[in-house]
């Protein structure tokens, strides 16, 4: 790995691939067997910060507004904080380390109709980057709590996507150090293979020369000083450029580099190379809430380790984490080391909004509006899960690790308290429901805005130029999804 700094002015390769996150370093490693390849990423190295390598300090860097830090936070439209990575290994960089195969819905919404080579493409991450949880007793209270409020069958350790209860894989090691995508990079051929760090790409070039449909023949990306490179492809009939930007920053390179809706285009005096309305369309987030239950005991600090499933969403316990990033005050007279944080994620969200661009700059975040909640749909299957997570909060298998004389009401109305994304809400819950929408988080599972089957086609190609492909969430439909395996 070198900063862009070190990157020539020109260079030429079989394939550029932009963003070295989760898909896009298993792409760009697997490619390098046979291939010339660039990978440029606009963060640094996971392994110099000891926030990213530490399963200890996990979500430090949330609390870190530097431009060089892993996590670059945003505001959503919707007034819900987020960040997005900046960091080579992407979101398995700075996510809170859990592993787990896909259901057979999402391998058929992303067209894998190759059941052999997905398997083999799960193993290949799996054998490098995934482990075994040491389960200590405040997880393994929790599923034993989540089996009695009715999350059966136990499936005990696996990485498969199964309804009940299940300890899953994680990419924290038994020395508490994590794992991430960039570890793949053993796999690759160091002659094949040139990796840019701090490589900012503001462009995609494309030519109509003699052609019907334009052509990507290269990019333009800024180092750290602010010097412009360009990288070529070589000419040959199956080289491209592919975007694993992520649904941030693939929407938005297109729409820099003329792939997008005309309107918006216009009105930034950029180029039009191509009118797609559907570039920045379909943006979902995977909704969070979660609920404070604390401890009379102290507890261990847990990243999440069991996960319960229902029809419509999971819940994950992870303890003596400060979660929401709340000061000592916030816990009203608790601790988040003495207690726990029982995270409930809504898988495949309906609501959906979009993304714009602020500006030609690059280096801007785009804006974003995700709707949270804007479907009953997506409510009800909220409701549903918060009911079985507070049933669980019932268990006898808590009694160690729950004041005995505090009820699901309490709980509710002491998280409620806890410092929220959104200005306004109420300090104690009316309904469920409220408590939903007025308590709504991200887990950072945000995707759209290049879908499948809209912007792309079933094999990645944007459609309506060549030499161009998107491989990463930005496709999707749904989420969550494993993006090492599809980029692998």
């Amino acid at each position: 790995m070198n900063e862009a700094t070190k990157a020539p002015k020109i260079s030429f390769y079989d394939y550029i691939v932009v963003g070295g996150g989760a898909a896009g370093i298993p792409l760009a490693t697997t490619l390098s067997e046979n291939y010339s390849v660039l990978l440029l990423e606009r963060g640094g190295s996971p392994y110099d910060n000891p926030d990213v390598t530490q399963a200890t300090n996990f979500g430090n860097y949330f609390f870190d507004s530097s431009p060089t830090s892993p996590a670059e936070l945003f505001m959503s439209e919707d007034g819900v904080g987020n960040a997005r990575p900046r960091v080579l290994g992407g979101g398995t960089s700075i996510n809170a380390g859990l592993y787990t195969r896909d259901c057979d819905k999402f391998h058929k919404e992303a067209k894998l109709t190759d059941e052999k080579l997905v398997n083999a493409s799960y193993e290949f991450v799996e054998n490098v980057m995934v482990f075994e949880p040491d389960v200590g007793e405040w997880q393994s209270a929790w599923k034993n709590a989540l089996v009695d409020a009715g999350l059966t069958p136990d499936n005990g350790f696996t990485y498969d996507y199964l309804p009940g209860t299940k300890v899953a894989g994680i990419t924290f090691d038994k020395q508490g150090q994590r794992h991430t995508a960039a570890d793949l990079m053993k796999y690759a051929n160091p002659l094949g293979l040139s990796v840019y760090l701090y490589a900012t790409v503001s462009k995609i070039l494309f030519t109509t020369k003699g052609r019907t449909t334009p052509k990507a023949y290269a990019v333009v990306f800024e180092d750290a000083y602010g010097n412009k490179h360009r990288a070529y492809l070589k000419g040959d009939q199956n080289d491209e450029i592919i975007l694993s930007a992520g649904p941030l920053g693939s929407p938005q390179l297109l729409m820099l580099s003329g792939i997008g809706p005309q309107d918006q285009l216009d009105a930034l005096q950029i180029k039009v190379v191509l009118n797609q309305p559907l570039v920045g369309q379909g943006m979902a987030d995977n909704p969070l809430n979660l609920i404070f239950v604390p401890s009379p005991i102290p507890v261990k600090q847990s990243t999440v380790q069991v996960v319960g499933t229902l029809v419509g969403s999971q819940i994950e316990p992870i303890s003596a984490i400060n979660v929401v990033l709340g000061s000592p005050s916030d816990y009203q007279g608790f601790s988040y080391e003495n207690g726990g944080f029982i995270l409930l994620k809504i898988d495949d969200p309906i609501s959906s909004g979009e993304l714009k661009l602020r500006s030609s700059n690059p280096t801007d975040c785009p804006s974003v509006k995700f709707n949270y909640f804007s479907e009953p749909e997506d409510v009800k299957k909220c409701v549903d899960g918060m009911i079985t997570v507070l049933k669980a909060t019932e268990s006898k298998a808590l009694s160690k690790f729950k004041y005995p004389n505090m009820t699901a009401q309490d709980i509710l109305d002491l998280t409620v308290k806890l410092p929220m994304n959104l200005p306004v809400h109420a300090n104690t819950s009316s309904s469920l429901e409220q408590f939903c929408k007025d308590t709504v988080r991200t887990v950072w599972q945000f995707h759209g805005g290049c879908q499948i089957g809209k912007v792309v086609d079933d094999e990645y190609k944007v459609i309506g130029v060549d030499a161009l492909r998107v491989i990463d969430g930005s496709t999707l439909i749904n989420a969550p999804a494993n993006l090492i395996m599809l980029g692998r």
